[in-house]
């Protein structure tokens, strides 16, 4: 069994919200980084990721403008915008409450029922 986990339905949103709320990111930049913020367990690819930014740009969860990259190339770079930051709240915390309660349910002991 590999290190990297299947993301569920859902989740994509959520991962390049918390990613861009780190800092301005083009695309290419919002794989890495949801890379490194995963410790390299959750892997998107680039085909489910640029419709993903897409549809939160249309959203207005995010702001594009286009600027230049680390190698010094035309790239689009995102950025949260204020209704970004409240949606990413709400599904944090609508996700945390379900780790925990998953969390709980997979801890159950025998005796404890």
């Amino acid at each position: 069994m590999s290190g990297q986990a299947q993301l569920l339905p859902g989740t994509l949103d959520l991962l390049i919200l918390k990613a861009v709320s780190l800092g301005p990111l083009h695309g290419y930049g919002v794989l890495l980084r949801i890379g490194q913020i995963s410790e390299r367990a959750l892997l998107i690819e680039q085909g489910a990721l640029y419709p993903a930014l897409f549809r939160l740009v249309r959203q207005g969860l995010l702001k594009a403008s286009w600027g230049t990259s680390e190698n010094n190339r035309r790239a689009k770079f995102y950025e949260l915008t204020a209704l970004g930051r409240k949606r990413l709240r709400e599904e944090a915390d609508g996700w945390n409450r379900l780790a925990t309660a998953m969390a709980s349910a997979l801890a159950a002991q025998p005796e404890e029922i």
